[in-house]
Order: structure tokens, then sequence, then C-alpha cells
């Protein structure tokens, strides 16, 4: 039933924002044209992409999979395009909630509780995701967040070359998603190498020729935008008209950093999020898409990281990064919300008490079948509800 109201919660927003949406869609569509044209045309495109075309900051498996919808009419294809980021909104919801179940598992976790945490925290997710999904069109931070999400699924399954893979496919398709990479050590050491090599190669395939067949390629990591008065960087005392030089490297390292530290405070359930609060705090630019990544942030963490009922987390980020657009007129007003955030939030994940889960041994309690008791001949996390068949118990 919550995946029934969650896709109803979706169909909703996307009838309601799709016929004024696709603000950013061209970029995806010229991006793609470019790619798949190669050495043809004007010799801008190809190999020479990033070269020509700073200003197109997405990841080549963005413009790849973006090329596919461009054989239909360019609203046909805008259209499709929407529909599929946003089918992939309600597959991240799901995948939220069967890494949190497989988090959980043998630990007494009443599942009914899980589903109705993954709805009441999707139900707050799902309206920023329509936002970049569908109003801009951004088809690079949704395959960046995609991916990480299937990345935090393998990882909780305890598959280290997929986990790896994924996390190469997200900072495949967005750079940013370099933050995420902490990811990988929450791992068990002993699969660090296998996970790393895996991500390493795959984002050496995708990137390296462009570098190597256009050495100017670097200079789309120079690339700067205005620096808006409601930016949290204004607060931090940074009035540079545009992108500062060492802002995009201190984004990566903040985001590393902040997410190597939940790791080691064993709270990885809080890497998304402080590599998304890393960049909203740092970046010169405001737009509303951006909060997509907190709020799956904030899902992850409220359905994985802790076991509260109601996940504040992501109505609280709903509430004051994309309310506040509306609801406060005054620009330095904003960015100090913005910076508030990030700072409350960063500070919550990796200092406040959390509730740790109990080991594997301990019976469940109760599932939402009913009590629940040990399999015979089974290891002692293996359950059975009551009221099973006794051919299946």
């Amino acid at each position: 039933m919550h995946l029934v109201l969650l896709t109803g919660w979706t169909v909703l927003w996307f009838a309601v924002v799709e016929p004024h949406g696709g603000f950013s869609w061209h970029y995806l569509r010229a991006g793609g044209e470019l790619l798949y044209q190669g050495s043809a045309g004007d010799g801008t495109g190809g190999l020479n992409l990033y070269a020509h075309h700073p200003e197109l900051q997405m990841g080549p498996v963005s413009f790849l999979i973006a090329g596919v919808f461009n054989p239909f009419p360019e609203a046909t294809g805008q259209f499709l395009a929407a529909a599929l980021m946003s089918l992939l909104g309600l597959v991240i919801t799901v995948l939220a909630g069967r890494s949190a179940a497989e988090h959980f598992l043998g630990t007494g976790t009443n599942h009914r509780r899980l589903r109705q945490r993954v709805l009441i925290a999707g139900l707050a997710f799902i309206p920023m995701w329509i936002e970049v999904a569908v109003r801009f069109g951004h088809l690079d931070d949704v395959l960046a967040l995609f991916f990480t999400a299937l990345a935090v699924r393998f990882l909780t399954r305890g598959n280290p070359a997929a986990t790896g893979v994924c996390l190469a496919l997200a900072m495949d398709a967005k750079p940013t998603a370099l933050a995420f990479l902490p990811l990988l050590l929450a791992l068990p050491r002993r699969q660090w190498l296998r996970a790393g090599l895996w991500c390493a190669a795959l984002v050496a395939v995708a990137w390296l020729p462009f570098f190597l067949d256009s050495p100017d390629t670097v200079a789309a990591a120079r690339f700067a935008i205005p620096n808006h008065p409601a930016s949290a960087l204004r607060w931090l005392g940074v009035g540079d008209p545009e992108t500062p030089g060492w802002d995009r490297p201190a984004q990566a390292v903040l985001g590393l950093t902040l997410g190597s530290l939940a790791v080691w405070r064993g709270r990885w359930a809080a890497v998304v999020l402080l590599g998304a609060n890393a960049r909203i705090v740092l970046d010169p630019s405001v737009y509303t898409y951006y909060t997509a990544s907190v709020l799956l942030g904030t899902l992850l963490w409220d359905v994985i990281g802790q076991r509260r009922l109601v996940p504040w987390w992501s109505w609280l980020a709903l509430l004051t990064l994309y309310g506040s657009v509306f609801a406060v007129p005054d620009d330095a007003a904003r960015g100090l919300i913005r910076l508030g955030f990030v700072a409350v939030s960063t500070a919550y994940v990796l200092l406040w008490p959390v509730r740790e889960r109990r080991g594997r041994r301990r019976p469940p309690a109760r599932t939402d079948e009913g009590p629940a008791v040990y399999i015979p001949g089974q290891s002692p996390g293996a359950v059975m509800p009551a009221g099973a068949p006794p051919a299946e118990r």
C-alpha cells in the first residue's frame, strides 16, 4: 500500500509540473547529439565535447542515455525522459526500503513500521525528485542519485564489485557524486581493494578518452557560474562574483572528509546527506534541484540511520531548503537558512547519540506478520512468522 500511495503522489506531481518542465533538458539533448556525432560535424563533438563546450557539466553516461531520446521529436523525447526519470524516483524509494530491511535483518525491526517510515520520508522526497527530474530535466543528477541509491543497496547486500561499479556510474553521470565515494569504506576492509579497483576502472574508461584525445577537456573543470546573493557561500565571506578557483576542489574535499568521518563513526547511512551538504554550503548557485540530493540523503538517513517512526529530517529539509524559496523573500536570509540547515544536520548525524541496532543473534520481537519464531536447524538469525504452516516451519 505504501508503494501505491507513493506512485499516486508521483503521478500527481508529474501531472502538475510536466507541462512547464524541461527547463534544462536542452543541455542534455545538445550534449547527446554532440557525443553521438563523433568526429562528424564541426569537430566540436565526440571526444572534443568538453573542450569546446565546458558549459555542459554533465558526465558522458548522462549524454549517452540522453542521446537515446534524440530520434524522437523534441517535445516527445523530453516527455519520455521526464517519465523515465520520475519512475526512477519511485525505484529509489523501493531501494531505500529494501536496503533498510537488509541492514536491519535479524534485529527485531518491525517491517510495518519500516514501510511507514519509507512512506512518510518518500512523501517529502518525491516533490524534490520531480523538481530535478521533470521541472529541470537534469538527467545527470537523476542518474547520479539513482546509481548512488543502487550502490547503497549492493552495500547492504555485501557485494563490493557491484557497489564500486554503481558509484563509478554515478560519477560518470555527474562528477559531484565523488562526494559519495566514502560509501566504499562502509564495506568490510578486506573488500575495499576489490570495490575500489572496479570503481576506478569504470571512471577511467568513461573519462580518460576525453582527456587523452583533447587535453583542453580540463577547461570544463574551470567553468564558473555567478555567485548568487542567496548562496551560503556569501555567508562564509566569499564575495567573488563567480565561482572561486578553489571552490570545486573544496566541495570534493569537504564531502569526502565528512563522509569518511561518518563511516568511522559507524554512521555510513549519513554519507549521501553529508556529501550533498558539502555541495550546497559551498556552491555559488542556489538552484532548487540541488535539494534533491539532500532529500536522498535524508531519505537514507531516516530509514537506515535511525529507527524512529517519524522521519522528520526529510520533512525538515523539504521545508527549510525548498519551502524557504517561496516563503522567505530576502536573499541573505535564505542563504543563512541554507547554512543553518547544513550546520545543524551535519552536527546531528555525526555527533548526536543514535540508538544502535541490536546484534543479529537477538530474535525479532515481532514482525508485521506476527511474533517470530526460530526455524529448527537454521542459524539463530533465521526466523519464520508464527502461524506459518508446519511444512514451512
